[in-house]
Order: C-alpha cells, then structure tokens, then sequence
C-alpha cells in the first residue's frame, strides 16, 4: 500500500478491553489503598447502618480498634481476592467473611438498622472502593483511556459481587454509577458516635507511640484531601486551595516514581496478600 493509501485508509476498528485476574494487575496501585483507604472508610462508614454495623459490632477479632494490622490485612486481602482472585477464591474469602458477618446486625429496637448481609449495604460500599481507586487513579496516572475505563468499572462489579450484592444490582455503566454516586453520596452524614470512631481511627490512635507520633499528621491530612466537601465540614475539617495544592505536588512526587514501577510492584501489597491468603487455604489455617 502507497503512503497515500495509507494515509486515507479506514482506521482498525478499537479492540474491546477485556480484563482478567491477571490482566487487571497492570491498572492496580496497591499504594492508594493507604492513601486513600482511611478516607474510603469515612466515605463507607458515613452511611449510618455501615457505620453502627462496625461501631457496635461484637465481632473482637475483627475490630480495628483492638487488632489494627490485622484489619488492614483483612480488607486488603478482600480487595485483592475481588479483583485478582479466581472463582476458587472469591467462594473461599466469601465463606470465611460470611462467617464474621453472621454475628453483624442491630439488636431489636435498635434506632439505626443493619445486617452485614444486606446486598444494598455491600453496593454502597463496593461503590465507595470502586469511586475511590478511580480518584486516585486519575489523580497519579491522569485518566484511562474510555475503553479501559468501561471495563474497569463493569469489572470492578467483584468489589460487591464476591459477596452477596446481586451482578445486575451494579448500576449499568459509568454514566449510571455517577448518577447513582451522585444522589447517594449527597445523603450521607456523619452523627457524634460515628465522628468519635473515625477521629480516633484518622488519628492513629489505635496503633502504639512511634508510628502514632510520626504519621498521624500527615494521615489527617491525607484523609481530609480525599473527602467529599459535605464530610469534610461534618467532621469539622478546613481545607484550604494550599492544601489542595501540597495534596496535589504530594500525589505527583509519588506518582513520578510509583507508574515507573514493575506491574508486580505497583500491585503491591495486594499481590502479597492474595499469596498469603491462598498459603493459609492450602495449609486449612483461617483466611480471617
């Protein structure tokens, strides 16, 4: 073909995006679920029967307040089974999540409702973690291209469905999850019970005197950065178009090094987490 024919030759047509457990590593940054994870909490956690659904839980081993590292373990390692996991392991984390979720639902007469099991709950929160990593994607690697970005939402649908949220209960696409977004986030509050938990969680004080003394600063105002507006002025924050400027020459310096790391390491800790979790199963040990 002449370079003329080229030049007016039809384009290929864009080939559809299909990401797998394996594939979809390449677009993870294990690194947002620690600048981002407290602040998806708060965004989680501000719907009150998720929040008095971990509040009041009398689940011990599964308190964050009690067992920190251990929490944190546990949601990564969910976030990893969800989106990196085969089916053999999303069935085994879901049992072993099931079974610390029997024990998580109001007493009667309680003021506020919940049930761990409820497939409208875990939509919110499957939503939260969708919306957070794609902020925080956009923020380090600027937006992905619209093909990607389709697939990664319509597969980020495992972030509810390795529970028990129902596949069709994931808004349509983007346009529909913004939407949803949107009118879902606007309604959410934050009551003085709640605001006790996560000022005690946002403040490290759950973790001993070094790291506590080192980190909690910077980790307020990590947190504060991530939150919706509404929340911020809940929970008594000030955020300044300075600190959205440090926030934002914080995230480049990061993002400078972190995407011009390996696939394997940017995956990190999820990766790590997920050969754990499969280590534990082999050996019959408990997943959570």
């Amino acid at each position: 073909m002449t370079a003329a024919a080229q030049q007016w030759a039809e384009p290929e047509p864009t080939r559809p995006v299909t990401l797998t457990p394996e594939t979809v590593r390449e677009h993870i940054d294990g690194i947002a679920a620690f600048i981002g994870g407290a602040a998806n909490v708060v965004m989680q956690l501000s719907h009150p029967p998720v929040g008095y659904g971990v509040v009041e839980s009398t689940v011990e081993s599964g308190k964050a307040s009690l067992h920190p590292v251990k929490r944190l373990r546990t949601t990564l390692t969910y976030l990893a089974v969800a989106w990196m996991g085969t089916e053999e392991d999303c069935a085994a984390y879901r049992e072993a999540v099931n079974g610390s979720h029997r024990a998580v639902h109001s007493k009667p007469g309680a003021e506020v409702k919940y049930n761990a099991f409820d497939p409208n709950l875990q939509l919110w929160v499957a939503a939260c973690l969708y919306w957070g990593v794609d902020d925080l994607y956009t923020r380090m690697r600027g937006p992905m291209e619209p093909a990607l970005a389709d697939e990664f939402y319509r597969y980020s649908a495992r972030l509810g469905t390795t529970l028990q949220m129902r596949p069709e209960m994931w808004p349509a696409d983007r346009a529909a999850f913004q939407q949803y977004w949107d009118e879902n986030i606007a309604k959410r509050t934050i009551d003085d019970t709640v605001r006790a938990y996560f000022n005690e969680m946002i403040d490290l004080k759950w973790l001993s005197f070094v790291p506590r003394t080192l980190f909690a600063k910077v980790h307020r105002f990590g947190v504060t950065a991530l939150l919706p507006q509404h929340l911020r002025d809940q929970m008594g924050m000030t955020w300044t178009a300075r600190d959205e400027r440090r926030f934002t020459l914080l995230l480049r310096s990061i993002s400078v090094v972190w995407t011009r790391m390996p696939a394997v390491i940017r995956a990190a800790p999820l990766n790590t987490c997920l050969a754990y979790m499969r280590m534990q199963r082999r050996l019959g040990r408990p997943l959570v």
